[in-house]
């Protein structure tokens, strides 16, 4: 009779290249319900709080003209900051993600993005603001780069609409609750107080954050090849010269490559910065009108914003709809048609972009 040490020698694999099976624990689609959602959690509320930290700021811009003596347009580039820095940060944490994995892009990204805000927190002077400003924008965007590549290491692609949806809703509630916030918050503590908002976030979502798995696939595997000494997944054997040369030509550059040469990426991108400027310069006019025309204090003003909100959960319920009753079923028909690793066809996915790209401009003209 062989004892415990054979049979665990016997079941140990050989290598670390694969899954060892489709109940390998190690796999995070195989998790349990609990630890998913978990670890769901922690990307979402990381894509809520960096937009938050975008907009809290703006209803207290007018503290900040009194207090360092500038003119609008200057005590409003500590939000315009914030935001170039939110477009900055995903060339680097996405392939960086791919690279050395989510947890370590999480855990290294979001204490650099306290220590600027505590820094915009105690700025003097408005250079410093717009200074800090900018990093904490650059180090808060990994949670918004690599959130939906966690999400789909957890979910597979059957199960991962409403993760999805949820995320992306977390996205958009993040900003138009930042000026709710902020406008009682400057209202009562002042224009410094907004800083401590997204600092208090920033403490529990790192707390979080401290006790999570990593989920990429490579980085498991790898891990578990060096832990039993085994072949993991190929990697090319280069310097760290080329290593360096190959990150900056291959994983930075590409996008930019692509962006500049493919027509239909070019349009995409046009098209979402186009609905982000628009997004975000909501923020900074809101206020000025509600404040000026009709007559609004600070907190009344960030109430405005909650027509913003209100529309995120309407388009959370449309996404569900459409995928539990649409893409569900048609997924489900195809697969049944041409086999379990058919795939529905992406354009099919453009189903939501549809509805909501001709609600822009009605309800823009409704505004006006």
């Amino acid at each position: 009779m062989g004892t415990d040490g054979d049979l665990e020698t016997a079941s140990r694999p050989t290598t670390a290249v694969d899954w060892t099976g489709a109940n390998d624990e190690a796999n995070p689609q195989h998790w349990t319900l609990s630890k998913k959602l978990y670890h769901t959690f922690i990307p979402t509320s990381i894509a809520f709080l960096c937009p938050f930290g975008s907009s809290v700021y703006t209803p207290g811009h007018k503290q900040v003209m009194a207090e360092f003596n500038v003119s609008r347009e200057i005590a409003l580039l500590p939000f315009v900051f914030y935001l170039l820095g939110l477009s900055f940060g995903p060339v680097l944490a996405a392939p960086v993600s791919e690279t050395f994995g989510r947890k370590v892009v999480y855990i290294s990204a979001l204490p650099v993005f306290a220590a600027f805000t505590i820094g915009a927190g105690f700025s003097n002077n408005i250079t410093a603001l717009i200074f800090c400003r900018f990093f904490a924008g650059l180090f808060s965007s990994p949670g918004l780069s690599i959130g939906t590549g966690t999400i789909s290491d957890i979910w597979p692609p059957e199960k991962r609409g409403a993760p999805m949806a949820t995320f992306v809703t977390s996205v958009q509630m993040g900003p138009a609750l930042g000026p709710c916030i902020g406008g009682f918050v400057v209202e009562k503590r002042g224009w410094r107080w907004t800083q401590w908002t997204i600092l208090f976030g920033l403490v529990i979502v790192l707390t979080t954050t401290l006790g999570m798995s990593e989920t990429y696939k490579k980085c498991i595997l790898q891990s578990r090849a060096k832990k039993l000494g085994i072949p993991g997944p190929p990697e090319p054997q280069r310097s760290k010269k080329e290593t360096i040369k190959f990150f900056a030509t291959k994983t930075v550059a590409r996008p930019m490559h692509m962006l500049f040469t493919e027509p239909i990426v070019t349009l995409f991108d046009a098209y979402v910065a186009f609905n982000f400027g628009l997004l975000n310069a909501f923020f900074a006019a809101f206020t000025w009108v509600f404040e000026n025309v009709y007559g609004f204090d600070v907190a009344s003003a960030g109430l405005t914003y909650l027509g913003q909100a209100a529309g995120s959960l309407v388009g959370l319920a449309i996404m569900l709809y459409v995928y539990h009753f649409i893409w569900a079923k048609e997924s489900q028909r195809i697969k049944q048609e041409e086999g379990k690793s058919a795939k529905m066809a992406p354009e099919k996915r453009l189903i939501i972009a549809k509805l909501g790209a001709p609600l822009l401009p009605i309800s823009l003209v409704s505004i006006s």
